[in-house]
């Protein structure tokens, strides 16, 4: 409810809220359905409300959604679940929550399961979303067991206690900061960077206390880390810095947006990045809200990091150094891009606060790899990096070096991958003129756009 504020209350130095417009809206795992429902699913919630206004109004909310909800049951005796929040001029006064915490009864619980049975079979995926308010039994863990073992399905677990879940063994889970750092008994809560420090190395650990193939931990404004079996660094997105102190839920986004790529077949990192740009889309807007297939299209269309003009680069790297961060660059063809390209710009954004990417243009990819490259267009090169959350700017440049492009950057820190070493590079005289520093960050072998090309000719002719 958001209300206007004129005076102080003479009983006691508290404002008087002039009650104004209020919203209804789907919040915790309703969040989730509507999302899903949102961005193009077909979605089904399971769920209990009271026989109450608002658990009709949440029925109505849903429906109105799309999502199915013939598996959200109305119980006499529980009373909805429902957090008011009472905001003036954009500013958050007060939140009153109400709802039982009950533990589910076996009656309850039953029909609960059986409508569970009946959806699983439909489903491609499952997205538990568990907020700790009882509606998640023992029971009801053990049961989604038994399916899972008889037909697995893509299981995705958003929950204040994933290790509860580890029989289960998740394709993912999504504990935010805190949730982690409880799982893992850490005592002393870290703020930016000082986070991601933190648990970088922490995904052995994670993966073996929840069971789960992969880990998706959310860091709010610093973005969110994945860890994978098998991957010995964590892949990170980053998010974009807003002041919007009224945005709610976007964790239920996430969870929604992660859960439907992973269900269309994207691996952990590009289902990732759509998580992050669906969050990206909700952080802009008020309250508790969704992200639409539409909305998601248009801003991975829009997302375009490319800078031609010299002025439009020059203000924004002053924008950037005003507020006092430190700029990385490198620079490269990044034809076909691939996962040694993208642990590579991981690791030189690290560095700093604002990686940029000089991208050699296609004329100057020629010269530099025969005719035959480069094998996308510039147009496509920059699409696919502006889709990377590491890279913050991209400026395409025509020279065989980027000595000219530094002149104008000047960072400080100059990238370069590969087997060099400082001494020869002929960028390293201008970086260190200015004040900057070169960092070499080796690539692996085998991840190379050159030995992409030959698997790809390979199969082409095994073909």
């Amino acid at each position: 409810m958001d209300g206007a504020v004129h005076r102080l209350c003479r009983e006691a130095p508290v404002p008087i809220v002039e009650a104004g417009e209020t919203l209804l809206r789907a919040g915790g795992a309703a969040n989730t359905a509507v999302n899903a429902a949102a961005l193009g699913a077909n979605t089904s919630l399971l769920s209990v409300v009271g026989e109450d206004r608002e658990g009709y109004g949440l029925s109505r909310l849903l429906m109105a959604a799309g999502v199915d909800t013939e598996g959200l049951h109305r119980h006499h005796g529980r009373e909805t679940i429902t957090k008011e929040r009472i905001t003036t001029d954009g500013h958050l006064l007060l939140r009153i929550d109400r709802g039982g915490l009950d533990r589910m009864d076996g009656f309850t619980e039953g029909i609960l399961i059986e409508w569970l049975a009946e959806k699983y079979a439909k489903a491609d995926g499952i997205v538990i979303s568990d907020y700790g308010y009882g509606v998640v039994t023992d029971t009801f863990i053990q049961q989604i067991k038994i399916m899972q073992d008889k037909n697995p399905r893509l299981l995705v677990v958003d929950s204040k206690e994933p290790d509860r879940f580890r029989p289960l063994r998740p394709a993912v889970v999504k504990p935010n900061y805190e949730e982690i750092r409880t799982l893992l008994g850490l005592t002393r809560s870290y703020a930016g960077e000082e986070r991601v420090s933190q648990l970088w190395d922490k995904g052995r650990d994670i993966l073996k206390l929840t069971g789960a193939r992969r880990a998706a931990v959310t860091l709010d404004h610093d973005g969110a880390l994945l860890f994978e079996k098998g991957r010995p660094v964590p892949y990170r997105t980053y998010a974009r810095q807003l002041d919007n102190m009224q945005a709610v839920g976007a964790g239920d986004t996430f969870t929604s947006a992660l859960a439907l790529a992973m269900a269309s077949g994207a691996g952990g990192e590009m289902a990732m990045e759509l998580a992050s740009a669906a969050s990206a889309v909700v952080v802009q807007k008020n309250g508790t809200t969704t992200c639409t297939k539409m909305e998601l299209e248009l801003y991975l269309i829009s997302n375009n990091k490319s800078i031609a003009r010299d002025m439009d680069l020059q203000e924004k790297l002053k924008e950037y150094r005003s507020s006092g961060q430190s700029i990385v660059f490198t620079n490269g063809c990044f034809d076909i891009l691939h996962s040694g390209h993208v642990g590579y710009l991981e690791k030189a954004k690290s560095l700093g606060d604002v990686l940029v990417v000089g991208l050699n243009t296609d004329a100057s990819v020629r010269r530099l790899k025969g005719e035959t490259r480069p094998i996308n267009s510039l147009e496509e090169r920059i699409k696919v990096l502006s889709a990377i959350t590491a890279v913050d700017l991209i400026v395409p440049f025509a020279e065989d070096t980027p000595v000219n492009l530094i002149k104008k950057v000047r960072p400080d820190y100059f990238v370069k991958g590969g087997d060099y070493s400082r001494e020869i590079l002929p960028e390293t005289p201008v970086v260190e003129a200015l004040g900057g520093k070169v960092e070499i960050l080796p690539y692996i072998p085998e991840r190379s756009t050159t030995n992409t090309i030959r698997k790809i000719l390979a199969a082409g002719q095994a073909g």
